[in-house]
């Protein structure tokens, strides 16, 4: 159950138990940790998994008869370890515990997991337990676990144990597991001082030493008390096993202090000395929680968003939403070198890679915290001598970006995957997705475009965009017959089409959505280098080697690309889409329900998702969610093709009937272009979009990681769509689509550096700027356009001409925001 600021699961359920381990996840950028049960190992109901972000490993295998390797993040030594028992009765997690009540509650504007439980053991003896944990924001090397243990009914001997585990493997995607998971190597396990333990694994491959210590300390009445305790040691597992008198009604907390340092890390000499040594500086449990919850109200202070009326049901998660999205990248990322991996730090999925997701992530990140928008976008431009490489290894100039990405850039796509259906090893051409490259230079540009960041344009960005653009000129040959440019042998988004039945080729040509964003880039390429200094382009054109001829180039394809272009206004998601067959819809929803993984179902049939018009998700439809009707109108122009002008709708019922949704980003993607058209469609799809991963609608995905990407998604559709915030042509435009009956959104962005607030009713627009000294943006309402400066509020009415006051008060007739 979702509350205002809380995610709450009573009872236990073992078919939810995976589900409700990733949603409540605790993370800070640095690591995450998933809300699993400290008492017990993984297995088939639990799976506790840490996960350092950069952290992979990879390994290789054999699966039907062919080499595999796969690089995957890596399942950190289990911290969490922590049980105890009364007299000589059995452990709790054991057999001969009775489970009385149970009640976990994740605090998201604290930060804080709490579980409340009582429990009786095979003697009859009840015991109340409160157990609260963190993984600290500001201290990013740190997690916390406190337990709060009162014997109700009893008196005698309370054993406690407090352990770390380095047994744990990679295990937690079932479809993997006829895989290597076993990626530590066990280095040393050994006490560290009176009430800590230290343990210091290497991953097997990429030789990355990990070390967690831990400090167990036993509190009474809110005393330090100093019990007789004893280190265990088990084959890759330590800890200490602590003894306590108690009496039927005393509470005793066992405060438990984790510091998990790699050799990943800056400043510090190895990651034992560091884990140890940082142990020995920190306060109590406490302390440091107050520190944490600080700084989670000051992350929320950026972040603030609210829903009055009708739909403020939806707020609450929301919220989750960016909680979730703020526990994967954080300020602790900046200068780490990681990307956002498409399932968070919250499990196994995709094996932790870096796709396209950050496509989605990046409007929320860009108007909030930017230095984490340009830290992201600086993993990308550290892999660009990568990129470089895989397009000459294709043929090519200019930089192809990998579908799937890890630890240093190169292609990380599975070759094989298992379907689960039928059993089979599937050729998976994934990698053929070459559009995530324009992903990344859309990144880039709209960074730019929010935060006027010349110098990481200057730096980072221009060459990203320009060997991008090189490389996507270069992918692109010209066709006489059809006197345009075409691109062959790559895949969409769409994913279930990957080669045309028959002909055993892999592929498919001119894909509209690749070939229109080419358009694009090569445009922005050619902005770039408008943008940069004389000096500066110069070493950059004689640095990259770019021909004088290679701009004209960029022209001509940004004008002459085709587009699969229908005489009735469908585009074509591909060449030759209209020849293939219909799919029978209601048959296949009659016969397995859910149909979203259509290509799975099809190919148990022994047949195939390419014989079919049939998507797994938005294809076309994903150009009018990244661009407005106004740029692609702009941009069809250019490429002298005259839509016709109910072409949007069109394309948006022919798609919409052809669309299995297999992935979450599905939803997100429909109910923004649903939303000018079909606001009731629109408003379902957003609340799917919501419901994602809180009733994982995919049946079970979520235990195996949250569909981060979703989630950010689902927060920009009220952003981008509903309050209608774009950026672009160096201006702040707004074009709100936000029914009047749905009452008020607010929330606060920063735009070139101005902190503003914003607040779209069914009435007015409102925009109020923080009292600063920046220089005025101008700020644009349909037919208006105004310069907004430092201390002053805006109002775009719908029926009069834009008012600029220097008041807020009178601007708000008195009432604050």
């Amino acid at each position: 159950m979702v509350g205002a600021w809380t995610l709450q699961f009573e009872e236990f359920d073992p078919a939810r138990e995976g589900l409700r381990e990733a949603l409540c996840t605790l993370g800070n950028g640095y690591l995450a940790s998933r809300g699993a049960l400290p008492e017990h190992n993984a297995g088939e109901v639990h799976y506790p998994g840490t996960y350092a972000a950069g952290c992979y490993n990879r390994l290789r295998d054999t699966a039907d008869g062919e080499t595999v390797e796969n690089e995957s993040l890596v399942n950190l030594p289990n911290w969490l370890p922590l049980t105890f028992r009364a007299q000589d009765g059995p452990w709790l997690g054991q057999t001969g515990v009775e489970l009385l009540d149970q009640r976990h509650e994740l605090d998201l504007r604290r930060g804080v997991l709490t579980r409340r439980l009582r429990v009786r053991d095979s003697a009859g003896r009840v015991t109340a337990v409160t157990q609260r944990r963190f993984v600290h924001l500001r201290h990013e090397h740190v997690c916390g676990l406190q337990i709060t243990l009162a014997p109700e009914d009893w008196s005698g001997t309370l054993t406690v144990r407090s352990g770390l585990d380095a047994t744990v493997s990679n295990w937690g995607v079932a479809r993997y597991r006829g895989l290597s998971g076993q990626h530590l190597t066990l280095q040393s396990a050994e006490p560290a001082g009176a009430d800590t333990v230290l343990c210091v694994v290497e991953t097997n491959q990429s030789h990355i030493r990990v070390a967690e210590a831990a400090r167990t300390q036993v509190l009474s009445s809110g005393q330090p008390v100093a019990p007789g305790r004893e280190v265990y040691q088990e084959q890759g597992r330590i800890g200490h096993e602590i003894k306590i008198d108690v009496s039927a009604g005393q509470q005793i907390t066992v405060e438990k202090v984790v510091t998990i340092y790699t050799s990943r890390d800056k400043a510090i000499s190895d990651p034992a000395g560091a884990a140890v040594q940082r142990l020995t500086w920190l306060a109590g449990f406490d302390e440091l929680l107050d520190e944490h919850v600080l700084a989670w109200r000051h992350l929320w202070r950026r972040f603030r968003i609210s829903l009055e009326g009708q739909e403020s049901r939806a707020l609450p998660t929301v919220r989750l939403h960016l909680f979730h999205l703020l526990q994967t990248v954080s300020e602790n990322s900046v200068d780490a070198d990681v990307g956002i991996p498409a399932r968070g730090l919250h499990g196994e999925a995709y094996r932790g890679h870096v796709l396209w997701d950050e496509l989605f992530v990046f409007p929320i990140l860009n108007l909030r915290l930017p230095v984490l928008s340009r830290s992201l976008l600086r993993y990308r431009y550290r892999r660009l001598p990568r990129a470089r490489a895989a397009a000459r290894a294709a043929g090519h100039v200019g930089a192809m970006y990998p579908w799937q990405s890890g630890s240093d850039g190169r292609e990380e796509s599975q070759r094989l995957h298992l379907n689960p259906l039928s059993g089979r090893w599937i050729m998976d051409a994934s990698r053929l997705q070459r559009h995530v490259g324009l992903a990344v230079a859309y990144n880039v540009w709209h960074y730019f475009q929010v935060t006027g960041d010349r110098e990481f344009l200057s730096h980072y960005g221009a060459e990203m965009i320009l060997e991008i653009a090189r490389f996507f000129a270069g992918l692109a040959d010209y066709d006489h017959g059809r006197d345009r440019y075409v691109i062959r042998g790559v895949m969409g988004p769409d994913e279930f089409h990957t080669g045309y039945p028959g002909t055993g080729r892999v592929g498919i040509d001119n894909n509209a959505y690749t070939n229109v964003l080419t358009a694009w880039v090569m445009l922005r390429a050619l902005d770039v280098l408008d943008v940069l200094g004389d000096d500066r382009r110069v070493e950059l054109t004689e640095t990259l080697g770019i021909d004088p001829g290679e701009p004209q180039r960029w022209e001509d394809v940004s004008r002459r690309m085709y587009v699969p272009v229908r005489p009735d206004g469908i585009v074509n998601q591909f060449d030759g889409y209209e020849e293939l067959a219909e799919l029978d819809w209601a048959a296949y929803r009659g016969r397995y329900g859910d149909i979203r993984r259509l290509d799975r179902i099809l190919e148990s049939e022994g047949d195939n998702p390419n014989r079919y018009k049939a998507s797994k998700q938005a294809d076309v439809l994903m150009l009018f969610y990244l661009l407005s009707a106004d740029e692609l109108g702009e941009l069809f122009d250019r490429l002298g093709y005259r839509l016709p002008r109910d072409a949007i709708p069109k394309n948006i019922e022919y798609y919409l009937a052809r669309t299995s949704h297999g992935s979450t980003l599905s939803a997100v993607v429909h109910a923004w272009v649903l939303a000018r058209n079909h606001r009731a469609q629109a408003l379902r799809y957003f609340v799917e979009a919501l419901e994602s991963d809180v009733a994982d609608i995919q049946g079970g995905t979520t235990a195996e990681g949250v569909h981060l990407a979703a989630m950010a998604g689902s927060v920009d559709v009220l952003q981008r769509c509903f309050a209608g915030v774009e950026t672009r042509d160096d201006a702040l435009v707004l074009n709100p689509y936000w029914p009047r009956h749905l009452g008020a959104l607010q929330f606060d962005i920063r735009y070139r550096e101005h902190p503003l607030t914003l607040r779209i009713t069914g009435d007015t627009v409102r925009v109020e700027a923080a009292a600063g000294r920046q220089p005025p943006i101008r700020l644009c309402c349909r037919s208006e356009t105004v310069m907004l400066g430092p201390g002053e509020v805006v109002d775009f009415p719908v029926s009069r001409r834009a008012a600029v006051t220097g008041d807020p008060n009178q601007a708000w007739d008195g009432d604050q925001p």
